[in-house]
C-alpha cells in the first residue's frame, strides 16, 4: 500500500441535480442509528458516485484492510492472533453491508477498546525504568511495510521500541542543547546523562497520558464514522462521510467565517485554553481575554455557568460558540496572576482573515507590479450575500489597478481547491468569453461551463504560481490560464493532480423523517476536464516554468494516492487562444536560464535529493551511541544546505491604499501584513516570478475587450 498523504484538501462542488430525495426509501426495521447511515451511504454511493463499483470480495477486503489500518497505524494493538480471528470476515463485508449488517465493526471496534485499555498499563509499566541504551537493535518505521506483532509478547515489544525511540530521540536533543548552552555560557548548570535520560523518559509519559486523554474523549461515533470513511473509500480517496461535528467544520472552512468568540482553543491536559484572538472578533474587541487564558466555566447570558474542566474540547466548543448577538459569560483563570474572572462577551459573525484575498503592491526597475495571494477558492453555500473569492478577487484587481499595477501575479501555492463556482468567475475575469472547464457524471458527456461576464477585468501581463499543493480549483484556474495562453504557469514541476467534484449530500435529505443528524457524504460526482481535453486528474498542470523546491522529488500528490481516479480525456471544447503575448517563448526560455545557472536554485535542487534520500530511509538504531551519531551525521550533512533559503531581494512590498485606514485600529492585521510582506522579501521563487512578469510583452493588436 502507497502512503496516503492527508493535506488540508478542500474539494469542488456542484449542487447535484442527479441525485434526488427519495423519502420513500425504506429504512431498516431496526431504528439503530449506525444501520440507518450504513444503509442510506450504501445506496448514495452505488447509484450516484462518478464510479460505478461492485460490492463484491475485492471491495470487501478492502474496507477490512482499510479499517484495521485505521484503527492502528502504528501496529501498536493488534496481533496476527487478532487478526486471524478478524478475518472470518475479510470476504464477508460485502454481504454485510448489503444488510446493514455491523457484525464485523462490532468485533474489531469492541477488540480496539480493549487494546486500549491494555496499552495504558503497557506503556506506563514499560517507561517506569531506563531502556537498554546500550543494546544493538533497530526499528522500521515503515508501519505499513512492518508486520503486526506475532502475539501479545511481540506486542509488548513493539510498544517497548517505539517508546524507547521516542526517549532516545528527546535524550539526543537534551544533550544537543546543553552543547549549546556550555558553548555560550561555560559556567552554566550540566546534567548528567542519566538525568537527561529521566526527564525524557518523564516527557514521553506525560505525552503518552495526554494523547490517551483525548483517545478517551473519543465516543463510538468516532470510532464508528473511522469505519464508514473505510467504506466510502472503497470508491475514490476523496469521498468521505462526514459526522455532523466534522461537517460543521467542513462548512466554517469552506465560508472563512463562524459565529462565536473569536478565539482559537486548544486542549491542555484536562483545561480548555486560549492560544489565540482572531483580530477583529468579539474577544480581542471586548480585551479582557488574552492567549494562555484558561476558561473554567461557560454560561449562557444569565443562566447557570456550567463547568467545563475534563470536558472534551469538542463539546467545551460547542457551548462557547453561538449566534451572533447572543451572550456568553466565561469564568476564565487569567495566566498572568491565576486570578478568577468572569469576561462576558457578545457573540458575532467572525471572519478568518487568512481565509481570504489579500494583496500587496511592488515596484521593480520602476514599474509597478500587484501580487494577489489566494489561499483558497472560499464560499458560503448557505448565503450568497456573504464575501466569496470571487467577488473579492474581482474586488481586489479593481483596487489595483488604480495603484496603477503594470503586471499580475496570482499566488496558489498551497491552495487545495474550493468552490467550483467561484474559479470558474475568477477565470472569467481574465478572459472576454469562452469555456473555463469541462466536467462530466458518469456514464454521460462532458458539460462545459463558460464564463459568465464578457467583460474582462484585467488585460495585462498575468503570471499564476504554483507548487504540489495547488488542487483541484487551483489546476482548474491554472489549465485555463495556460490553455489560453493568457498567463505563465510557473512553480513546481506539477499540481496536485486532483481532477474530481464532490459534492457535499446531508444524509437527512434522503430519510427526512429521522429525528437525529445523520452527517452528510461527500462523494465524487463528477471529473472535471480542461477545455484543450485533458483531465488534470493524476498529470496536474505541468508548469511553464518549472523551479525546484523541497517537494520535487517525493512521492507526493494524487498520483500516490490509493485508489485514485485513472487519468483520462474528453472531446476538446472550442475555443480560441488569446495569443497574449509577443515574446512567451522568448521570456519562458530566459527564465528557464537563469534557473539553471542560479547557485540558490541549484542548491534548492540538490537539497530536494539529499530530503528524497532521507525520506526512503525508515531505520532507526536503538543503540544511544549509534543513534546520536546517525543524528550527528545527517546534522553534519544538512549543513551544506542550512542557507539554502537565505535569501533578500532589495523590493519593498506594500499594502495597497484602501488597506491603510484598517490599521489605525487593527494593529494585529498590520502586524501579520508586515510579516507577509516580509516574507515576500525573501521568496526568491516570487522574485523570478517579478522577473517573468516584468519582461512580458503585450500583444498591442490583440481585441481583448468584446464589442
Amino acid at each position: 500500500m502507497k502512503m496516503k498523504l492527508i493535506i488540508p484538501l478542500l474539494s469542488l462542488f456542484l449542487v447535484s441535480t442527479s441525485l434526488q430525495a427519495n423519502t420513500n426509501n425504506e429504512i431498516p426495521k431496526d431504528p439503530e442509528k449506525d444501520k440507518v447511515i450504513l444503509y442510506v451511504l450504501k445506496n448514495i454511493l452505488t447509484r450516484g458516485h462518478f464510479v460505478q463499483k461492485d460490492l463484491n470480495d475485492d471491495f470487501s477486503e478492502h474496507v477490512y484492510n482499510e479499517f484495521i489500518n485505521s484503527l492502528d497505524p502504528s501496529k501498536r494493538y493488534f496481533t496476527q492472533e487478532d487478526l486471524k480471528e478478524f478475518s472470518q470476515y475479510k470476504f464477508e463485508i460485502d454481504d454485510q453491508l448489503r444488510n446493514s449488517n455491523l457484525d464485523f465493526y462490532k468485533l474489531v471496534y469492541g477488540r480496539f477498546l480493549e487494546k486500549v485499555k491494555a496499552a495504558k498499563i503497557t506503556y506506563a509499566a514499560l517507561l517506569q525504568q531506563p531502556f537498554n541504551y546500550n543494546k544493538n537493535e533497530n526499528i522500521d518505521i515503515d508501519y505499513e511495510k512492518v508486520p503486526f506483532a506475532k502475539n501479545e509478547n511481540e506486542l509488548v515489544d513493539h510498544w517497548r521500541k517505539q517508546l524507547k525511540l521516542q526517549v532516545v530521540s528527546l535524550i539526543q536533543e537534551a544533550e544537543q542543547q546543553q552543547v549549546e548552552k556550555l558553548k555560550k555560557d561555560p559556567k552554566s548548570s550540566k546534567k548528567s546523562f542519566a538525568d537527561m535520560e529521566a526527564d525524557s523518559r518523564q516527557k514521553v509519559l506525560k505525552n503518552m497520558k495526554d494523547l490517551y486523554i483525548r483517545i478517551d474523549e473519543l465516543q463510538n461515533a468516532d470510532w464508528y464514522s473511522t469505519f464508514l470513511n473505510s467504506v466510502v473509500s472503497g470508491f475514490d480517496p476523496h469521498t468521505s462521510y462526514m459526522s455532523p461535528r466534522i461537517k460543521s467544520r467542513f462548512d466554517q472552512d469552506m465560508s472563512g467565517k463562524l459565529e462565536g468568540i473569536g478565539a482559537r482553543l486548544q486542549k491542555d491536559g484536562i483545561y480548555t485554553k486560549i492560544v489565540e484572538l482572531i483580530s477583529g472578533g468579539p474577544a480581542w474587541k471586548q480585551g479582557d481575554l488574552e492567549p494562555g487564558d484558561i476558561i473554567l466555566k461557560v454560561a449562557q447570558a444569565e443562566g447557570e455557568p456550567l463547568d467545563i474542566v475534563g470536558m472534551r474540547l469538542d463539546d467545551a466548543i460547542t457551548f462557547i460558540k453561538g449566534k451572533k448577538g447572543t451572550e456568553v459569560r466565561l469564568t476564565v483563570k487569567k495566566k498572568m496572576d491565576g486570578s478568577t474572572k468572569v469576561i462576558p462577551i457578545i457573540r458575532d459573525i467572525v471572519e478568518l482573515e487568512e481565509t481570504f484575498v489579500k494583496s500587496s503592491v511592488v515596484e521593480k526597475n520602476g514599474r509597478k507590479y500587484g501580487v494577489i495571494n489566494l489561499p483558497k477558492f472560499y464560499i458560503d453555500f448557505d448565503d450568497a450575500k456573504q464575501r466569496n473569492a470571487a467577488g473579492d478577487m474581482k474586488l481586489e484587481i479593481e483596487r489595483l489597478k488604480k495603484e496603477g499595477v503594470e503586471g499580475l501575479i496570482v499566488d496558489l501555492r498551497d491552495n487545495g481547491g474550493g468552490s467550483l463556482k467561484t474559479v470558474i468567475e475568477i477565470g472569467g475575469l481574465f478572459i472576454n468569453e469562452g469555456p473555463i472547464v469541462q466536467v462530466k457524471y458518469r456514464g454521460e458527456p462532458a458539460i462545459i461551463k463558460n464564463d459568465t461576464d464578457s467583460k474582462i477585468h484585467w488585460n495585462g501581463p498575468l503570471v499564476v504560481m504554483v507548487n504540489e499543493m495547488s488542487a483541484s480549483a487551483s489546476e482548474i484556474f491554472a489549465a485555463a490560464m495556460q490553455d489560453y495562453g493568457r498567463g505563465v504557469v510557473m512553480g513546481g514541476k506539477q499540481t496536485y493532480g486532483k481532477g474530481t467534484v464532490q459534492n457535499v449530500l446531508p444524509l437527512n435529505y434522503y430519510v427526512s423523517k429521522y429525528p437525529d443528524d445523520l452527517g452528510a457524504l461527500k462523494m465524487t460526482i463528477q471529473k472535471f476536464y480542461r477545455i484543450n481535453g485533458g483531465s488534470t486528474q493524476i498529470e496536474g498542470v505541468y508548469s511553464d516554468i518549472a523551479m525546484p523546491d523541497r517537494y520535487s522529488y517525493m512521492e507526493f500528490g494524487e498520483r500516490d494516492l490509493d485508489g485514485a481516479l485513472p487519468w483520462d480525456s474528453v472531446k476538446k471544447a472550442s475555443y480560441r487562444k488569446t495569443d497574449s503575448y509577443t515574446n512567451f517563448n522568448e521570456v519562458v526560455s530566459n527564465s528557464k536560464q537563469r534557473i539553471n545557472s542560479d547557485p540558490k536554485f541549484l542548491s534548492i535542487n540538490e537539497y530536494a535529493k539529499w530530503l528524497k534520500k532521507n525520506q526512503d530511509d525508515n531505520t532507526y538504531s536503538l543503540n544511544y551511541k549509534n543513534y546520536k551519531k546517525d543524528v550527528e551525521d545527517r546534522l553534519e550533512e544538512s549543513k551544506k544546505f542550512k542557507d539554502i533559503f537565505k535569501y533578500e531581494s532589495n523590493l519593498t512590498f506594500n499594502s495597497p491604499q484602501y488597506e491603510l485606514p484598517y490599521f489605525k485600529t487593527d494593529t494585529v492585521l498590520k502586524d501579520k501584513r508586515k510579516t507577509w510582506h516580509k516574507s515576500l522579501q525573501k521568496d526568491i521563487y516570487l522574485n523570478e516570478a517579478l522577473n517573468v512578469l516584468s519582461e512580458l510583452k503585450m500583444n498591442k493588436n490583440l481585441e481583448l475587450v468584446k464589442k
